[in-house]
């Protein structure tokens, strides 16, 4: 699938985003200026059914990937979350028992735009959640399990709307920090609130610090140039 930047369009969307910020003064202007985001494209909810039918058929017709499943401890509206590691990225699964299907899905990739030092504590999260269980809570969940769990998040290249109002709203719990990555893949730490035209470029991110974490294990300071 192919990402294109662009502003939002919504402007409900800025709104919530800026409804969600932590905190008045400066950090809330800069929210206000966050329709420069860039925006990733949105599948359909009916791309997104046919996608989950045909990883639900992999999973049962495949014992060990069903084996290497576990449970997680999440309690929401009566689904069933579970969890599968491979290579270093984390899968969780939203499950709906009673209609036997998975409802929403989250990976926790790797970077690779990142050094070794860093890839030990960052991962960038994507998910997917099929139309009729929007807005429930799914992904706030599985994010505050990854955080309270002690790891850290990192924006991709690029965010949906929902997604960052999501960053937002959970700001209000974790520690968030601006960063950009360097040309030796190396993270460092940008002074919030950023300036105008930070979300332009495609190596500036966000970072949401798990609890017990520390920005200095993987991030260096530095001063904002561009």
């Amino acid at each position: 699938m192919m990402a294109i930047a662009c502003s939002l369009c919504d402007p409900r969307d800025a709104t919530f985003i800026a409804n969600t910020w932590p905190g008045q003064g400066l950090l809330g202007r800069w929210a206000q200026r966050l329709t420069e985001l860039r925006i990733d494209v949105d599948l359909s909810g009916r791309d997104i059914q046919r996608e989950f039918e045909a990883l639900y058929d992999r999973i049962r017709t495949n014992h060990r990937t069903r084996d290497a499943m576990q449970p997680l401890p999440l309690h929401l509206h009566g689904l069933v979350f579970r969890l599968r590691e491979a290579d270093g990225e984390y899968f969780v699964y939203a499950i709906d028992p009673q209609r036997n299907r998975i409802v929403a899905y989250t990976v926790f990739n790797r970077l690779v735009e990142v050094d070794r030092r860093t890839d030990r504590h960052l991962r960038a999260p994507h998910t997917k959640v099929v139309d009729g269980y929007r807005r429930v809570g799914i992904a706030s969940a599985i994010y505050r399990w990854w955080l309270d769990s002690g790891r850290s998040l990192m924006t991709g290249a690029r965010q949906s709307a929902g997604a960052h109002g999501l960053w937002m709203a959970l700001a209000r719990d974790y520690e968030l920090a601006a960063a950009r990555i360097d040309t030796h893949k190396r993270v460092q730490q940008l002074p919030l609130p950023p300036p105008p035209g930070f979300f332009n470029a495609l190596d500036t991110r966000l970072v949401l610090v798990g609890r017990d974490c520390r920005l200095a294990d993987f991030m260096q300071h530095a001063a904002w140039d561009g």
